[in-house]
């Protein structure tokens, strides 16, 4: 693939993304993931550079400002790729770098809107667990969590990691204020059992977070019902 892109000038960067990008997660099932990315679709068409996905290459075709304004879920798979080819001097390396860093207006309106989906989702969960009703409150939990990592990589200006590279990403890049091994432990034990007093201690841990990065608001919508929310008192 490199050789073959090499030879087309149309073809101005290649970026490997996937577990080929990712040091000790290949396994003897994983493909090649990369993006070319190309000065003229059709002209990389003509020289035999499309689309494709087989057992070994899972090839995206796109130029530059296609490549620039990829998003969502393809964010963090670029911001951790490996740029093979650049000739443009150092900007295909320049747009991969950026993926990997949210603005801060990008990162704080998201942090507000996954924080709030996490304390909704919590709270349901808290609450049907006290209403009698444990698959819902299990479902609510593992919904939570989800949320949870949304919440606190936008507070670093980071993109959620696909969950396969969570730990991977927590051991070499952890969240300020976070013990990676706890952090990771705690939301495994609420995924697997949906232990509503470990829910309500992650909680607690959460909106002293949130606070101190100016989230209060956020929370204090919730009025009472942050009571069920936080940790229960002890007798």
């Amino acid at each position: 693939m490199i050789a073959r892109a090499t030879a087309a000038p149309t073809v101005l960067g290649l970026v490997l993304k996937g577990s080929h990008a990712h040091e000790g997660m290949v396994t003897e099932h994983s493909d090649h993931d990369v993006y070319a990315i190309v000065s003229d679709e059709r002209e990389a068409a003509l020289a035999g550079l499309e689309d494709c996905r087989t057992a070994d290459l899972d090839l995206v075709v796109t130029t530059v400002e296609g490549f620039r304004r990829l998003d969502g879920l393809e964010r963090y798979g670029i911001a951790r790729g490996r740029v093979l080819l650049d000739r443009l001097d150092g900007e295909i390396a320049s747009i991969v770098a950026a993926k990997g860093r949210l603005d801060t207006a990008e990162a704080s309106r998201a942090a507000a809107g996954w924080l709030d989906a996490y304390a909704n989702s919590h709270y349901r969960s808290v609450k049907n667990a006290r209403d009698g009703h444990p698959l819902a409150a299990h479902l609510d939990a593992g919904d939570s969590i989800g949320f949870l990592l949304e919440f606190l990589f936008a507070l670093d200006r980071r993109p959620r990691p696909y969950n396969k590279y969570l730990t991977w990403e927590l051991e070499r890049f952890p969240l300020p204020r976070w013990n990676a091994p706890e952090l990771l432990a705690t939301i495994g034990r609420i995924t697997a059992q949906g232990d509503t007093d470990l829910q309500r201690r992650l909680f607690s841990q959460v909106e002293a977070v949130a606070r101190e990065a100016g989230h209060g608001p956020t929370l204090d919508d919730w009025g009472e019902d942050l009571h069920l929310m936080r940790p229960r008192p002890r007798p």
